[in-house]
């Protein structure tokens, strides 16, 4: 019954994915730092991905699936940020605001996820905003604590803290622990890399195959292999929180788990815990969690990226759970076995053990998901919330730090920039420096022996015109000149806006036809006088003040507007003439060229 209930589950979350809201699907953290950028994706943060996403999350969840809530958490957040904005003009009409709300959306995605409100405004700052200005900081701050508010009156964990893995344990660490904090570091730098590279193979090859046609399909060969393979072990049959939450803790006299079985001869519950040799069932449970770990490392590549919502979250840090609490009991032994030695003698003194295991799986978990998704500060602050332990905030920070730094010197991307990458987003990351001396000139378009660039004029093109250029072209908007041999500019009009007025304008005016002048300035001559069609006036579509440089001006202020505005083109003048356009894929492909790459193979979805 085990596998089927798993196999209904994961066919209902994918079946709602397919036919309902395609956007619903893997955890949106890539799509949505792609939208704080300045990118429209129309559609991924409606009301019909906002629906199926939380009821298909519950569902793939449930299938006991490799993967979390956590991160999809984010996305749902995004949605019902979008979804608010438009009750308010001053944020529906302005893209740049509504970012705004998107970035404040995200931290409360964090805090109701993991119950760190905190650690979600540093996420948003360091994972997912493109620009965070110091009014966009205490807004998020304060969303944070609102969804952490409104999720303390909840109580959804039943206890009385706000955290999911809240730690009692206040026992001492040492400093030569630090080595295995960071051989754990080193752990998660390399395990985050192997993740990274294997999964964008295994979603390239989806995306570049036949297999992606049977989305349901493959997600019901995974979660039966997966089901298989979890049932008869109980550490992956477990729920991957709860698991979780057993690493962490410690083992106290009146435990029964298999972890806890030592050799100890306790009688009374109230008496001090030392160290003491394993005991059987412990040592088998090292070898099931063995099992455990190489299992959701392999299953976590092939699941990740799979047509259901999914997270990663909670799977890298089960995956760096069971690494940590594996070497924190072969420390602890290690310790005992030679606690008279100088190095040890201190660390096994009487009235507690001689290492805490369940810390060194806190400090794996933090370095496996540092090595993923490469945070370092939201990650350190995410995980002393998430377990109340901050007093070993030092072993979590040398962690995440050796993760991020051995993970970059193998692989620079960090899990969600690979996918903004593997899907074709174009995406300017905002951490990297332009280092280069080029100008606008180089990089607008035309150039050279470009074609022409695709104008409208301000008051001598007819409707027909107009749609044949819609109609031959796929730009996303048109410059707007006073004429063809001026060039000067007037301003900048969207290929939605035309397409919806000269829609409008067909259906209520009858006098519009094709051969209707159409005049985008102030200065309309009727078309009585002309003795031709009713004119069709379209001034107020159009921006009278787009966002222009010069020919002259270095790529590199250009870049810092596009990341700092969230601009989508940019137009360039000399002395108030049109001479060009550059569009965020043109600056792409120009820093693919100057890093020798071939800018032909930059493809944006």
């Amino acid at each position: 019954m085990y596998i089927v209930w798993a196999l209904i589950f994961a066919l209902l979350a994918a079946m709602l994915v397919k036919v309902f809201a395609p956007y619903a699907c893997g955890s949106g953290i890539p799509e949505i730092k792609t939208i704080l950028s300045g990118f429209i994706i129309r559609g991924y943060l409606g009301k019909w991905t906002l629906i199926i996403k939380s009821i298909g999350m519950m569902f793939s969840v449930s299938a006991g699936l490799s993967l979390g809530k956590e991160g999809p958490f984010v996305h749902i957040a995004g949605c019902c940020g979008n979804i608010l904005s438009h009750l308010f003009p001053k944020y529906d009409k302005n893209e740049a605001k509504k970012r705004e709300i998107l970035s404040a959306a995200a931290a409360a995605g964090v805090s109701v996820a993991f119950g760190a409100p905190i650690g979600g405004v540093l996420f948003s700052l360091e994972e997912v905003s493109y620009y965070f200005p110091l009014k966009t900081l205490w807004r998020s701050f304060f969303c944070a604590l609102a969804a952490a508010f409104v999720l303390r009156s909840f109580n959804p964990f039943g206890n009385d803290h706000l955290v999911l893995f809240y730690i009692e344990y206040h026992n001492p660490w040492y400093l030569i622990e630090l080595a295995a904090f960071i051989l754990l570091g080193v752990f998660g730098g390399i395990w985050g890399t192997i993740f990274i590279r294997a999964n964008i193979k295994w979603c390239h090859y989806r995306k570049t195959s036949i297999l992606g046609k049977y989305n349901i399909t493959e997600v019901l060969v995974v979660t039966l292999i997966t089901a298989i393979i979890a049932y008869p072990n109980k550490y992956t049959r477990m729920n991957t929180s709860a698991l979780i939450k057993m690493l962490v803790s410690m083992c106290r006299p009146e435990d029964e788990t298999a972890l806890c079985d030592y050799r100890r001869n306790v009688t009374d519950v109230n008496t001090d815990i030392v160290s003491a040799p394993l005991g059987d069932y412990a040592v088998e449970a090292m070898w099931h969690l063995t099992l455990a770990l190489i299992f959701k490392m392999v299953v976590t590549v092939f699941t990740f990226g799979i047509k259901v919502p999914a997270g990663l979250f909670i799977p890298s840090m089960a995956i760096g759970a069971i690494a940590g609490r594996l070497v924190g009991m072969g420390v602890e032994q290690l310790a005992f076995a030679n606690q008279d030695h100088y190095i040890f003698k201190e660390m096994c003194t009487s009235g507690h053990t001689c290492v805490t295991p369940g810390l060194y799986a806190m400090v794996g978990a933090c370095a496996a998901l540092g090595g993923v998704t490469r945070m370092t500060v939201s990650l350190v602050v995410i995980m002393f919330e998430l377990t109340g332990g901050l007093q070993y905030i030092v072993p979590l920070m040398a962690a995440a730090m050796t993760a991020k730094w051995v993970g970059d010197s193998l692989h620079k991307e960090g899990i969600y920039d690979a996918h903004i990458h593997l899907n074709g987003y174009p995406y300017l990351d905002c951490k990297e420096e332009f280092t280069h001396t080029t100008l606008a000139l180089d990089v607008m378009k035309p150039r050279g022996h470009d074609h022409h660039l695709c104008t409208v004029t301000q008051d001598s093109m007819t409707v027909g015109d107009i749609e044949t250029i819609l109609r031959d072209t796929d730009h996303n908007g048109f410059p707007v000149i006073v004429s063809r041999e001026s060039q000067f500019l007037v301003g900048f009009v969207l290929r939605r806006d035309l397409i919806i007025a000269i829609g409008n304008a067909r259906k209520m005016n009858e006098g519009i036809v094709s051969k209707s002048l159409v005049y985008f300035s102030n200065t309309v001559v009727t078309g009585s006088k002309l003795g031709g069609p009713e004119p069709l006036k379209l001034r107020k579509i159009v921006d009278m003040a787009p966002v222009t440089i010069t020919d002259q001006t270095p790529m590199e202020t250009v870049i810092d507007m596009f990341r700092k505005l969230g601009l989508r083109q940019t137009l360039v003048t000399r002395n108030g003439r049109l001479l060009g356009i550059i569009t965020k894929k043109d600056i792409l492909r120009h820093i693919a060229q100057l890093e020798n790459e071939d800018p032909a193979s930059i493809l944006f979805n």
